[in-house]
């Protein structure tokens, strides 16, 4: 406990899944957390987070924000600075998956995807890093996705938006140079979330099948991940990407 004592952070796409984890597991270890969400189906999801992170002694506050909008990330920024102080730890997790063969792919969808990931990171971590280097401390985590190295047949967008994610992450990593910010990712694998839902069962075993482990993760095998690369404990780890998917695939 407290391996996070008195820090500020952001974690985006935390009203559900990993993000949603995430930021409960950041305030069991003493952060105060934003919450951001996108979608007004999404809202009281994102307030029950808010509570239980206030139900641990910490401040935190629920923002809408659409990663992808130029306004709405300044908005966001700009709220967790004026609700915390400022932002110490990052967490770029806003994302989606989708399944669908190239071919058949629209235009929005590719464009959709890569703009939800990919630009998302792009346009929040600009806005955080300068204040980053301004503090001359900070972290920040990356969602990427074991599927960003392994590949999956009808997820092109998705691993492309997924592997870029590791390249801008390890790009970001060499511009920080020796200023006390670290930048890393992690990838989990199969993780029983939303995401998996709509997956048949039939799906669902074939990817069990694939997983040494024999089981798909659950939020709580991979949010310990999150906390340890925002923790000091990960002084040392610049540019890495760390995966917990039961040995899916070897980083």
């Amino acid at each position: 406990m407290g391996k996070l004592e008195k820090k500020r952070a952001l974690v985006t796409g935390s009203s559900s899944g990993i993000g949603a984890g995430v930021a409960v597991a950041f305030a069991r270890e003493g952060a105060d957390v934003i919450v951001n969400f996108f979608g007004p189906n999404q809202k009281k999801p994102a307030e029950k987070i808010v509570e239980l992170i206030r139900g641990q002694g910490r401040r935190s506050k629920a923002i809408e924000a659409d990663v992808s909008n130029p306004d709405d990330v300044k908005r966001l920024v700009d709220g967790a600075v004026a609700e915390l102080g400022g932002i110490d730890i990052l967490v770029n997790n806003a994302g989606f998956a989708g399944n669908k063969n190239l071919e058949d792919m629209s235009i929005e969808e590719w464009d959709r995807m890569m703009a939800v990931h990919t630009r998302g990171v792009f346009l929040v971590t600009r806005l955080v890093l300068p204040m980053m280097y301004r503090q001359n401390s900070g972290k920040i985590v990356n969602t990427a996705s074991q599927l960003a190295y392994k590949a999956s047949a009808g997820m092109s967008h998705y691993c492309a938006a997924k592997a870029a994610i590791v390249a801008l992450t390890r790009c970001v990593a060499l511009e920080i140079g020796t200023r006390n910010i670290n930048a890393n990712c992690v990838a989990p694998g199969a993780t029983n979330t939303p995401l998996l839902a709509d997956l048949s069962e039939e799906t669902m075993a074939n990817i069990r099948k694939g997983i040494p482990k024999g089981r798909v993760s659950e939020v709580d095998d991979v949010v310990p991940s999150f906390v340890f690369l925002a923790s000091d404990d990960a002084r040392q780890f610049q540019g890495q990407c760390i995966s917990p998917n039961g040995g899916d695939i070897f980083l």
